[in-house]
């Protein structure tokens, strides 16, 4: 049998890490048995479903180098064929015209809240047989079973057993005649021969009402995996519409796509105590007999961490390449790019990502920095600190082949000659020049200002309180 997967996210929110997770396992569950991996966009929501949310998903998941066999296949081209099979089960009586209001509805589940009754509809359009009734709304339900149980296989959580007495009957097309999103994910389920399925364990109790519809229409019944739900610090799930769980917003953050779908990838599988998995690692390990049954923790700190590995472990070409838009967003005119390399190899091990990077190495492009004068004055005052300043600047001006070297000798120089230890140096320096307290070693940092941009700092400050 050919695997055949899908990927079937609503475009009501962005994508975010469950629907990318949910994408990936599927993506290698058909790499993994050389079988196809199908992109479907369920977009029956009309009034929620959205072009920013479309690309959002299609950028995501080209970003994450997750790429689809067919599609992208849109619902909203194939209403006619959704149609045409609710009609067919009308005919046959394996789906009935609903016209109960809201209010009765309403009534009835209070009704079986206060009598510890499983709500559910009572079949009532079905049982009142009505006919002839015209210019009234209704909404078409699917006739479930009333007898019998649902039985089915889940591939991580093992055999599931529902009675069909706990099962409701599904709507599976609302008043403005659109069918459902249940529904409509049946039929391309059926039509494009979809073999596995992996979803939330959400869904998981939308899982028998489908097996019974597909039963209804002799379909060949899928294998269902449902992964383990992806919570927050605080216990609660991720929501697809926090745009801080978007994927581009990671993206945009300045984390690197194998990062994240190597962590992505971790939340729910797991195979022995290894962390780092590149795509190649993903396919060539992936099994389901490696899925968690309990639910994972999105830990920001762990996504950093992985994130650190990688930044610190690529070719800094391709890091080079991949962080000048951040330069660009930040209207950060790096003109010659002659030191970037360098710049970022300085700054790469203390930084979470490529965002990151960028703002801790401002100061080396930008003379505006901020600084905090009432530090400044008591670095001043100690330890007659601006007659250092005014050697430094002194001696700098002097140098004729700028190096790091020759900055380095002046600055032990200095050191030697007053007796100072290198942090009654540098870390006066260091603010005054940069405005912070923690950089890479300060020589490489005056080195990287270079001359004309370094005296002008150092000569601000001396004039400001000489």
């Amino acid at each position: 049998m050919k695997i055949i997967t899908r990927f079937a996210p609503s475009p009501t929110g962005l994508l975010h890490i469950g629907g990318a997770r949910t994408a990936l396992y599927s993506w290698l569950l058909s790499r993994c048995n050389k079988g196809k991996f199908i992109l479907r966009i369920e977009d029956t929501d009309i009034k929620r479903s959205n072009i920013k949310s479309i690309n959002s998903i299609l950028e995501g998941l080209k970003w994450l180098k997750i790429n689809w066999d067919k599609g992208p296949f849109f619902q909203s081209n194939n209403l006619y064929r959704y149609k045409k099979v609710i009609y067919k089960m009308l005919k046959q009586g394996s789906a009935y015209k609903c016209y109960c209001s809201k209010e009765r509805l309403k009534k009835l589940r209070n009704y079986q809240i206060i009598n510890n009754i499983k709500p559910r509809y009572d079949k009532f359009c079905l049982y009142k047989n009505i006919k002839n009734i015209k210019n009234k709304k209704y909404v078409v339900r699917f006739c479930n079973p009333e007898k019998g149980n649902v039985f089915f296989n889940d591939e991580i959580r093992g055999l599931i057993k529902v009675n069909n007495k706990e099962l409701d009957d599904l709507i599976i097309c609302r008043e403005n005649n659109i069918p459902t999103y249940n529904f409509c994910s049946i039929i391309d389920d059926l039509d494009m021969n979809i073999t596995h399925i992996i979803r939330g364990v959400e869904h998981i109790n939308n899982t028998p009402r489908q097996i019974n519809i597909l039963k209804q229409l002799g379909a060949k019944i899928p294998k269902y995996f449902h992964v383990s739900l992806i919570l927050g610090n605080d216990g609660k799930k991720l929501s697809k519409r926090y745009n801080i769980n978007s994927i581009n917003e990671y993206k945009k953050n300045g984390y690197l796509s194998e990062a994240l779908i190597n962590y992505i990838f971790k939340l729910g599988w797991s195979y022995k105590n290894k962390e780092i998995f590149t795509l190649k690692d993903m396919i060539k390990y992936f099994n389901i007999k490696n899925f968690i049954k309990s639910s994972s923790i999105f830990d920001i700190k762990k996504l950093n961490w992985i994130n650190r590995y990688y930044i610190n472990n690529i070719d800094i070409k391709k890091i080079k390449f991949k962080i000048l838009p951040y330069f660009k967003k930040k209207n950060i005119n790096i003109n010659n790019k002659k030191n970037l390399k360098k710049i970022i190899k300085l700054f790469i091990k203390h930084s979470n990502n490529l965002n990151e990077i960028v703002d801790s190495c401002n100061y080396i492009y930008n003379n505006n920095i901020i600084l905090n004068y009432k530090i400044i004055e008591k670095i001043i005052k100690k330890k007659n600190n601006l007659k250092l300043f005014i050697i430094i600047y002194n001696k700098i001006k002097k140098i004729n082949f700028w190096s790091y070297n020759n900055i380095k000798n002046i600055i032990k120089k200095i050191k030697n000659e007053f007796y100072l230890n290198m942090y009654d140096i540098c870390m006066p320096l260091r603010i005054v020049i940069t405005g912070k307290i923690n950089t890479p070693d300060i020589n490489n940092i005056i080195y990287l200002i270079k001359k004309k941009n370094f005296l002008y700092r150092l000569n601000n400050i001396i004039n400001l309180f000489y």
